[in-house]
């Protein structure tokens, strides 16, 4: 992955900022690999080895002790590696010391109220209240090696990570605003998730966004690529899609191809050949000519005879992948590629 290409589409987050949202994300999925990825390029883009280590160290209190341990391993590896290469790494600066007779209770109080919007006690768990005040908004958000800004850009990044945290999510999204953070550069943090986690943990964060700024948001069903990879864009045959499509070959001469929201191929036809779709994730259609289009779902599957004209590809608010694979190919088999499938048309479906 490349921050400095992501910045075309994050244009509001600096690629200090874009790092920061990236490795929290990492962290967050326990993706050592892309954090290791992410922490290189960090590095040579501003980002300094204090701040790296405060944002792994901080995440703890989010995703837990296994989780930014590991991290942070990474993070220590990653520079002995750098160090080995001769790479210069901005070592930063160390938060500076807390004074004398320093309340981080009554601090983490006025911290907490200050994202929260107004006074926040949690009298169903006293002590889980009195932990959030005192060790996290006072003891860690004390600690001046990252603005609160910041760390609030960590915590929303590495949150948008975590199923079933969308309440959480959308409270730190207001909690963000109420720290420092521009909107602006909040609106940019999916295309950073996005490019270096996936969709799922972008389309959440952009639900809970909407939510807070009141927008209106059609929720997209998104697949998991651990699960049916997605490949590398389909850019051979993009002339005849409409929208982005991705390939990846798998063993036996079957390809996975996924659709995002609203793609879809021509009109074409196989001729000499059988086509077959076995759908896997998400929602799509299929369509011969002058019959109803079929709703395309999870362990579908689609024999397409030669000679027939026909589409398939996504809904409009879900990815879809699908496997296929040819059979009955005699010689001379080919395919003929039609007029696209119009807007009107497929917006009736």
């Amino acid at each position: 992955m490349n921050l400095f290409l992501i910045s075309i589409m994050a244009l509001s987050l600096t690629p200090r900022q874009q790092a920061l949202s990236a490795i929290a994300a990492c962290e967050a999925k326990g993706d050592q690999v892309a954090l290791t990825a992410c922490l290189n390029e960090g590095f040579d883009n501003g980002l300094t080895v204090s701040e790296a280590k405060e944002a792994l160290s901080q995440l703890y209190a989010y995703t837990g002790f296994p989780r930014s341990l590991n991290a942070l391993g990474s993070l220590k590896a990653v520079l002995e590696d750098r160090e080995a290469k001769g790479l210069n790494t901005d070592p930063g600066r160390e938060a500076d010391p807390l004074p004398a007779g320093y309340d981080a209770l009554k601090q983490g109080t006025e911290i907490q109220t200050l994202l929260s919007g107004q006074p926040f006690d949690y009298s169903f768990a006293p002590q889980t209240d009195y932990y959030l005040k005192a060790h996290l908004f006072g003891d860690i958000f004390a600690r001046n090696n990252l603005s609160h800004a910041d760390r609030e850009i960590v915590t929303v990044s590495a949150i948008a990570c975590l199923p079933g945290c969308e309440p959480q999510l959308r409270a730190h999204v207001s909690g963000a605003l109420n720290l420092g953070v521009k909107e602006d550069e909040l609106r940019s943090i999916p295309s950073v998730l996005e490019a270096t986690v996936g969709i799922e943990a972008a389309e959440r964060l952009r639900a809970a966004l909407a939510s807070v700024f009141g927008d209106s948001h059609q929720a997209v069903q998104t697949v998991d690529f651990s699960v049916w990879p997605k490949g590398e864009p389909n850019t051979a045959y993009a002339q005849y899609f409409i929208g982005n499509s991705y390939l990846a070959p798998l063993p036996g001469g079957v390809v996975n191809v996924t659709f995002e929201p609203a793609c879809r191929n021509n009109w074409h036809i196989h001729h000499r050949l059988v086509q077959v779709l076995i759908c896997v994730a998400g929602r799509g259609w299929y369509q011969e000519w002058g019959k109803p289009a079929v709703e395309l779902r999870p362990g579908i599957i689609i024999e397409i005879p030669e000679g027939v004209k026909h589409w398939h590809g996504a809904a409009k608010d879900s990815w879809f992948q699908h496997l296929t694979y040819h059979k009955d190919v005699r010689e001379g088999a080919s395919n003929e590629w039609l007029e696209s499938v119009s807007d009107d048309h497929y917006g009736r479906l």
